[in-house]
């Protein structure tokens, strides 16, 4: 039905006849000739009707927006001073000959140029939505990182394989998706979180370098790079130790950004272990665009008449950190009491700060209502550890060490952002490193900080018993502009140590034999070394494009709250549907129905 693109015509095909097809993204009558814009997904084109043709004159009278068109005509210059620089077309026109009109369309519920329709209206109408240049652009980019990436990994010997959709719910951080079985009543499969032990597996069966472009669900709550469905570029090796995984994925990403983008990454990569980017940055993620960093204090106010301070100081879980703000003194009341709001949301009480006016004044050539509780020593080692210099200004976060952490470290990039403080465009990271556990209060045991299966660092086996808080674990994760773009580790390959590991997180040999069981027996049968590493692929797409949500780059996502406007899901399903997956509905009083 069609010779060319629309996008694709260029003066070298001047004076061919060509075919077209797509759909009237505008209609201009210009006394007595008809100019209609006909887009397709590679761009738009002017086309061009005058009365000469009465026929086809009539039909174009009854275009009107988002109209299904075909045309036939001839390609000529436009007329000297319409040239439209903004269109790859913008040198040519099409003079038509021939128009049919393949389908009408009734007005659309938005402009494709409008940009103030809400995101929920936007989804209800997604196909509509996705004849937005902007958006088509993101669909194409993101089906051009995938084609790279299978090169990629295509040429370095990895084999794509697929692992099951339908699988056994297990631990892995976040509520399960479950299916009820309907030949096994009372039963359910899980959607996969990750293919985790399917990959572990795959290694065990000799199938060396495995990768997927994998769909996960996570039944958890949402945010601007989360989905309850999501793709994942999962890679596993076998024989390969961290190092060698780590600089081919690396180049990996380094030649993705390169084609793709034309942007030089980072040759190698800068590595910075988890202990240093919290204590510098308040996150195992730092954007290191932004080059305010923490400084500890605490040291300082041990001894200190203000509790604030002192208790955090002397709390072996507490944390007393100071963030210097370049020219911060510019800042009005206003704008400081929004910062303290800001740093609210992640559980900080208050956020203390001393403008510096002057240094070499000391105390009376600075500002702030905490002044009166710190003596003039303590004030001159601040300004000197802080290197505060005149017209800055110093905040202080004061709590137990993760509050401290999330709020310094999300305060300093939203500074960063707000205060012109970004150096550079694109800032890759590995954060190696990474504790092997972390301990929760409230349940009174160990957790695994990336999951079970994780291996220590040899020389670190030995504190597994005797201290697992300071145990490191072979975990490594790529970092982008502060944000994770993948996480992996080299896995526990030994049963013993598999079975050491789980008895400390305090999974009996029975609950380990039910869950697991399946890859506790291939750990008896020749497992090889291997590790692996996952991207997600939303996300890197959501930074290639520079948009702040992966919703963005996703054709048919869902809602913050996990719903889509478009098909209506989640939906009631039928009394026999539900009988045949022997289930009841119960009433809970006030509320609807509930499985």
């Amino acid at each position: 039905m069609r010779t060319h693109y629309c996008g694709e015509l260029n003066t070298s095909q001047l004076d061919q006849e060509v075919m077209l097809v797509g759909w009237a993204h505008r209609r201009r009558d210009h006394g007595g000739v008809i100019f209609i814009d006909l887009r397709d997904r590679e761009g738009r084109v002017q086309v061009v009707f005058d009365p000469d043709t009465e026929a086809t004159f009539a039909t174009a009278e009854r275009v009107r927006s988002e109209f299904v068109l075909q045309v036939t005509g001839r390609v000529r210059h436009r007329p000297e001073g319409t040239v439209n620089p903004d269109l790859s077309t913008g040198e040519i026109e099409v003079l038509g000959k021939d128009l049919v009109i393949l389908n009408s369309a009734e007005t659309p519920p938005f402009h494709l140029d409008d940009d103030s329709v809400s995101e929920e209206h936007r989804l209800r109408y997604r196909y509509i939505d996705l004849r937005r240049p902007e958006m088509l652009e993101r669909i194409r980019l993101r089906a051009r990182v995938t084609r790279e990436l299978r090169a990629y990994l295509d040429d370095n010997g990895f084999l794509d394989i697929e692992t099951p959709i339908l699988t056994r719910a297990t631990p892995e951080g976040a509520r399960d998706y479950l299916v009820p079985s309907r030949t096994h009543p009372g039963e359910f499969f899980a959607l996969p979180q990750s293919p985790q032990l399917f990959k572990q597996l795959l290694m065990m069966s000799g199938m060396d370098r495995y990768y997927q472009l994998v769909r996960c669900f996570r039944d958890e709550d949402l945010r601007a790079d989360r989905q309850p469905e999501f793709t994942q570029l999962d890679i596993e090796t076998s024989f390969m130790d961290e190092d060698r995984i780590m600089a081919l994925t690396e180049d990996m990403i380094r030649g993705l950004f390169d084609k793709v983008l034309g942007v030089k990454l980072d040759n190698p990569f800068p590595r910075m272990t988890y202990q240093e980017a919290v204590q510098r940055f308040g996150s195992d993620r730092p954007d290191l665009r932004v080059k305010l960093e923490l400084i500890d204090v605490g040291d300082l106010m041990q001894g200190v008449d203000f509790k604030v301070f002192a208790g955090p100081a002397v709390d072996p879980k507490g944390r007393v950190a100071a963030l210097r703000l370049p020219k911060g003194c510019e800042l009005t009341r206003k704008e400081i009491d929004d910062y303290t709001k800001f740093v609210g949301i992640y559980g900080a009480r208050g956020l203390a700060y001393i403008k510096v006016n002057e240094v070499s004044k000391g105390r009376d050539g600075l500002q702030s209502p905490i002044l009166k509780f710190l003596p003039d020593d303590v004030i001159e080692q601040i300004m000197q550890r802080t290197g505060a210099e005149d017209g800055d200004l110093v905040f202080f976060g004061a709590d137990k060490a993760s509050i401290v952490n999330e709020a310094l470290g999300a305060l300093r990039v939203k500074l960063g952002e707000d205060r012109g403080l970004m150096e550079g465009e694109w800032k890759p990271l590995w954060v190696i490193d990474f504790p092997m556990f972390d301990w929760d209060d409230n349940t009174g045991r160990w957790n695994s900080l990336h999951h079970p299966f994780t291996a220590p660092k040899e020389e670190h086996l030995d504190l597994l018993k005797s201290d697992p808080g300071n145990c490191h674990s072979r975990a490594y994760d790529m970092v982008l502009n502060g944000t994770e773009l993948g996480g992996g580790s080299i896995r526990i390959h030994r049963g013993d140590l598999q079975k050491q590991v789980f008895e400390l997180l305090g999974i009996s040999d029975e609950e380990a034999e039910d869950k697991f069981g399946f890859l506790l027996n291939a750990l008896k049968y020749g497992c090889p070394p291997h590790g692996g590493l996952a991207f997600g692929l939303d996300r890197l797409v959501m930074l290639m494009t520079g948009t702040q949500s992966i919703r963005e780059v996703m054709a048919f996502p869902k809602t913050q709250t996990a719903s889509c406007p478009l098909t209506n899901a989640p939906s009631a399903v039928p009394d026999s549907q539900l009988a045949d997956l022997n289930i009841r509905l119960r009433k809970i009083p006030g509320k609807t129905p509930e499985s």
